[in-house]
């Protein structure tokens, strides 16, 4: 099976392609310009893999949660390819990519966490499942680091949202046996993830495929940054 994947909901512009099980990847950390280096970059796997759209069974697409400009570059770009040739899709979430590395490296817990400014962290707990892959705990929230809730025991920390190291341990608990707070999202993790979906036929249409926001609002009102302010100030 020949599967392109593709996450461009953080400040990593990651594709991967699958090619009857052999994995190529082109990933590059920016801060912007995803639109303009993600067709480059996937030209370049097709080319290197020798073959062309037509000859793809199906799409990956990082969904987010990320950045909001982010997450509807990656979408938009997997919704179109899929529906002019009619290919189904699989979504993953970055926060589950975030925490296949180090299950696969034998983290039995991760805590998965996004910088989502505004004070906030995208944040979700993944358990490893028989098959590897990341089970999610719970629910992904949005939220304060101070307001992750309790998550006794043993976990491994993974991405940008440990920047509030501190914050996240004492409000977590958790007892933290390694962190890797430069961790990004990339696509060959959601192609680990999303191949036994498509094994299992547990696929969608492109109209049906959807960003993952979490957030409703992507800036501080000036109200709130003055009163954000005053508060800093008090």
């Amino acid at each position: 099976m020949n599967l392109l994947a593709l996450d461009t909901a953080t400040e990593a512009c990651s594709v991967a392609l699958s090619i009857d099980g052999r994995a190529l990847a082109r990933f590059e950390a920016t801060a912007r310009g995803h639109t303009e280096k993600l067709v480059p970059m996937v030209q370049a796997l097709l080319a290197e893999a020798g073959i062309g759209y037509a000859q793809l069974d199906g799409y990956v697409c990082g969904v987010g949660p990320g950045s909001f400009a982010g997450v509807r570059i990656g979408v938009s770009f997997v919704k179109g390819l899929a529906l002019a040739h009619e290919r189904p899709v699989v979504g993953v979430s970055s926060l589950a990519m975030l925490a296949l590395p180090p299950l696969r490296a034998g983290a039995a817990r991760v805590l998965s966490a996004i910088d989502a400014r505004m004070d906030e962290v995208y944040f979700a707990a993944y358990a490893r499942a028989a098959d590897g892959r990341p089970a999610l705990l719970g629910d992904e929230l949005i939220c304060a680091p101070a307001d992750v809730g309790v998550h006794d025991g043993e976990w491994t920390a993974a991405g940008s949202g440990w920047r509030y190291v501190d914050a996240l341990r004492a409000a977590s608990g958790a007892s933290l046996t390694a962190i890797d707070a430069a961790a990004l999202p990339r696509a060959e993790d959601a192609l680990a993830i999303a191949e036994a979906e498509f094994a299992a036929g547990r696929t969608i249409s492109a109209a049906r495929l959807l960003p993952r926001y979490l957030r409703n609002k992507v800036a501080l009102t000036l109200a709130e940054q003055r009163a954000r302010a005053r508060s800093g100030a008090d």
